[in-house]
């Protein structure tokens, strides 16, 4: 057995020993031995019995805004079960494999774990390894090498957390999942459709993240922070003594915990059958410079192009010619793109619509019009935007409300 996977299972007379050993499927665990998550669910409702209100499932990162969603639920008397999900192995990921206190460590397990007992209520660790691989870091490693610049916790709410954790939370009898999300959620009786809003604390609205998440899994879905305040979860926190109440944000991608790409790239390049190479760097159809591999650079970067006597920044990226192209900063603005693989969560017929579209996390909404086409939609901007992206998604609303997103594809003038 490996150092990591025995760090994994060493506690077998605690919760979290007990769910790394048997939630696990691996070959640590002999097959005739293992049983099936749906064999907790007795111990859930012994320890959840009294009350009469749903069973939800919480998505335990060992954070602040997780712990304080499972308090929450807990005061509004339904069943509360914590789970937090190994989504992989910091010897794979590398870059800080002596450092496992971010998201999906051991030491973010512990403070989950910790928090669930103060809160009185069962505690489980689930291994998504194999399907956060698939779904979230092949996803993102194919993406780069196609010159694109992904967004992996868009793939990781879809397929992992409103895919696969979803799918355990029914197994195991749960009504619905919640998260500590900053968004707000509703069944709008006119539209007959579950809508996903901005939360009330703009500064840490997420809502951007959730827009491919189905009809299906949003009606068993809930955000307890939706009207909450990042300093009003922090003095939740501190009032009922949880752990995590000063725990600091990570804001790093949750598997390139050293936040060097460039790094985590190289390290996958044999996985891939795509060579990294030096290229042309071209300016107005000339070559200026050389790079060191496309897969490094993203429409807006100033750093690696070298010096050209004024500023000067990737306006995009040729996987095929293995070439970039620069410009000044004027020539990263445009007004119109071409998103793909769209979800509606408010479906707009055939119909034009005037929208505020987002192209990025923490941009600003700008009007613009959008125009479906079956599973693809173009956005014309009022006005042009700044280094539209493609492989980021853009994100269409309506005031407070989710309309819908896709992933970009296309950019044009």
């Amino acid at each position: 057995m490996s150092r990591t996977k025995f760090r994994w299972a060493q506690s077998e007379d605690s919760i979290l020993g007990l769910c790394a050993k048997w939630m696990r499927p691996d070959n640590d665990v002999p097959e005739k031995e293992a049983i099936s998550s749906e064999r907790f669910f007795p111990y859930l409702v012994i320890m959840n019995r009294g009350s009469t209100k749903k069973t939800v499932l919480v998505a335990m990162s060992g954070g602040v805004d997780s712990s304080v969603a499972a308090a929450l639920l807990l005061e509004q008397g339904y069943n509360v079960i914590g789970v937090t999900m190994k989504t992989y192995d910091f010897d794979d990921v590398g870059g800080n494999v002596s450092n496992e206190s971010s998201c999906c460590g051991l030491g973010a397990v512990y403070d989950a774990r910790l928090v669930a007992a103060r809160l009185g209520i069962p505690h489980y660790v689930m291994d998504f390894r194999k399907e956060f691989g698939r779904h979230v870091v092949d996803y993102f490693v194919a993406e780069y090498f196609k010159g694109r610049t992904p967004n992996p916790c868009v793939m990781c709410n879809r397929d992992i957390k409103w895919g696969e954790l979803l799918k355990k939370a029914q197994a195991l009898g749960a009504d619905c999942i919640a998260t500590g999300h900053y968004a707000r959620l509703r069944y709008d009786e006119t539209r007959n459709r579950h809508v996903v809003s901005r939360a009330a604390y703009t500064q840490k609205d997420q809502s951007y993240a959730l827009w491919a998440i189905s009809q299906e899994s949003l009606s068993k879905t809930m955000f307890p922070l939706g009207m909450k305040s990042k300093p009003e979860v922090r003095e939740i926190a501190q009032r009922l003594s949880l752990r995590t109440a000063d725990k600091e944000e990570s804001y790093e991608i949750c598997f390139i915990a050293d936040n060097d790409y460039a790094r985590f790239l190289k390290e996958r390049v044999d996985r891939v059958s795509v060579p990294i190479e030096e290229g042309d760097i071209v300016r107005d159809g000339k070559v200026v410079g050389k790079h060191q591999g496309y897969p490094f650079y993203t429409i807006g970067q100033r750093k690696g192009i070298g010096a050209f006597g004024r500023k000067m920044y990737v306006t995009g990226v040729d996987a095929e010619r293995n070439t970039l192209r620069i410009g000044e900063d004027r020539d990263l603005y445009h007004s119109i793109l071409i998103a793909r693989n769209v979800n509606w969560v408010v479906p707009p017929g055939d119909r034009e619509i005037r929208v505020s579209a987002m192209v990025r996390y923490k941009d600003v909404a700008e009007p613009a019009t959008a125009y479906p086409n079956g599973e693809a939609i173009r956005i014309v901007f009022d006005r042009p935007k700044r280094a539209i992206t493609p492989g980021q998604s853009v994100v269409l609303y309506d005031g407070e409300d989710v309309l819908g997103g896709g992933i970009i594809d296309e950019v044009m003038e």
